[in-house]
């Protein structure tokens, strides 16, 4: 950190571009901040840049990052995969700093980003007048200072005021009125986890299996699919039906376990009976059991089985979202050789008690190849539920639910880009339906950086292109239709970007094929 120390640092403006007031706000505040510092933004790259590999190498360089978070940027993968970034890089080399401002927007952060940014100070701008406030605010906390919004207090009264821009923003004549079959629709931006009672949730018929299944009691549900086909959705509705059923639930999403927790056995298992106790507003008894005798897997099912069910003393859901983030754990195998134990336990005549507890877990990964021994894995048992794309029917539901802005052969030129994505299906019956695109507009801007899933694209694309092994899978994928390493097939579906097809491996979907056989080399 040469620069900083002689008070000149490198800082990294991340912004949702072409939406307002974010990229003007963005390239006023570059301006300024580049008269002391070095700071970059994506709009100086030269054309013909690499900007994937530019924007991690500009990251790993940067002291700061200064991320602006709107109603626009909120939705964003780019953005968020350029927070995810700075996040680890932080973890593991003490920098960029995160200075997150809020622009106009006082909504609070659902997952991920509030894992990211709700341990962080935050900064505000609700309008053009305090602009000067804020490059003040900035250029103070880059030398050293703390962001405005400091305390648990300050961020809640943030949350809970409503900024006189926002409301102006409401009703803003730059935002697309949806066009008129969709009047009576009222739209929903295909973003992020689904609200259970959301109008636009498309069933399937794994929607009534899972809900079946967790109308008994003592039951094991695993969730499988690639990346964005809607898993965790599934899960949210999985819970719902648990509470009308009056059990209790704790939700645990591993995508929140930092890696080094991942990499210490006896504290992940410590803060994992910790977070239940927590969930269930009980006291936290972990250390007293972690005096006892025995290993993790024993002290873990005895803290479950001699204090917490029956303290519960009813049904209760253990729904576990983004275990693979556990797959690279050195101590996989006996996490998961454990609640296969518990689906066991529910068996023996001598404790009942286990009856109560059921399990939910989703994956995205394939975890056979990495469980030694298949009897002791919890994702071969109970009712496993493989999640797909949308079929051609349930492609022609959502465009119903959207007020039918496509015709019959609109929603095949549709398909025949998207294969069902779930995500992208969504999102093009949104912009269209939004009056934001029309449907030839789309497809002709289908695979460009900032068309209609240019985001989208973009962050898969930052996500994998440095690691060349994954990105000659996917190249050899496109170009031949097959994957030689069955390693990094698996990585590759568990990431959303190909499929199986009888014996072929095959890009998901076209527009996946079209833009990373474009945009990747090797």
């Amino acid at each position: 950190m040469g620069d900083l120390i002689m008070g000149r640092s490198r800082i990294f403006i991340s912004y949702k571009r072409g939406v307002e007031p974010d990229e003007s706000l963005a390239l006023l505040i570059h301006r300024q901040l580049s008269q002391v510092h070095e700071v970059f933004i994506d709009q100086i790259m030269a054309v013909g840049t690499p900007w994937a590999q530019q924007i991690e190498l500009e990251l790993r360089r940067s002291d700061f990052l200064v991320i602006f978070i709107s109603a626009h940027s909120v939705e964003s993968e780019m953005v968020l995969g350029e927070i995810e970034t700075a996040h680890r890089l932080m973890k593991e080399g003490g920098r960029p700093m995160i200075l997150p401002v809020r622009l106009a927007y006082r909504a609070a952060f659902t997952y991920p980003l509030s894992a990211y940014l709700n341990p962080i100070n935050w900064a505000c701008w609700d309008c053009e007048a305090d602009t000067p406030r804020l490059i003040a605010e900035l250029e103070r906390a880059i030398e050293g200072a703390s962001l405005s919004i400091n305390s648990e207090g300050a961020k809640q009264e943030i949350i809970a005021a409503i900024a006189p821009a926002a409301v102006e923003q409401l009703s803003d004549a730059s935002i697309p009125r949806p066009l008129p079959s969709a009047q009576v629709v009222n739209l929903e931006p295909a973003e992020g986890t689904m609200d259970p009672e959301s109008g636009f949730y498309v069933e399937r018929d794994c929607d009534a299996i899972a809900r079946r299944t967790i109308a008994r009691q003592g039951v094991t549900i695993t969730i499988k699919g690639p990346r964005q086909m809607g898993k965790s959705s599934l899960l949210m509705r999985v819970i719902e039906a648990a509470l009308q059923a009056e059990k209790r639930v704790v939700f645990i999403d591993f995508q929140l376990f930092d890696q080094d927790l991942l990499n210490d056995a006896d504290r992940f298992y410590r803060l994992f009976c910790t977070s239940l106790s927590e969930q269930l507003d009980l006291e936290d008894r972990s250390e007293e059991f972690w005096q006892q005798q025995g290993g993790n897997n024993q002290r873990c099912s005895r803290y479950l089985q001699s204090y917490l069910l029956p303290q519960v003393g009813g049904p209760l859901l253990l729904a576990m979202d983004e275990v693979d983030r556990l797959f690279d754990a050195e101590f996989r195998s006996d996490f998961f050789s454990m609640l296969r134990s518990w689906h066991n336990n529910r068996a023996l005549p001598m404790a009942r008690i286990w009856k109560q507890l059921d399990l939910a877990l989703v994956t995205a990964t394939e975890p056979y190849h990495l469980i030694a021994n298949l009897n002791q894995s919890p994702f071969n048992v109970g009712e496993v539920i493989s999640l797909c794309d949308f079929s051609p029917g349930q492609v022609a539901n959502l465009n119903q639910l959207h007020g039918t802005p496509l015709n019959p052969s609109q929603e095949e030129l549709v398909i025949n880009l998207l294969n069902g994505h779930p995500y992208l299906v969504r999102r093009a019956l949104y912009l269209i339906s939004a009056g934001q695109l029309n449907l030839d507009n789309l497809l002709d801007q289908a695979a460009s950086d900032y068309g209609p899933f240019g985001d989208h694209l973009r962050y898969h694309l930052f996500r994998i292109v440095d690691n060349q092994e994954l990105v000659r899978g996917l190249l050899q994928v496109i170009r031949a239709h097959s994957c030689s390493d069955e390693k990094i097939a698996r990585l590759l579906i568990a990431a959303g970007l190909v499929r199986r097809q009888e014996d072929r491996v095959i890009p998901r979907c076209r527009l996946y094929g079209d833009y990373f056989g474009e945009h990747l080399h090797g």
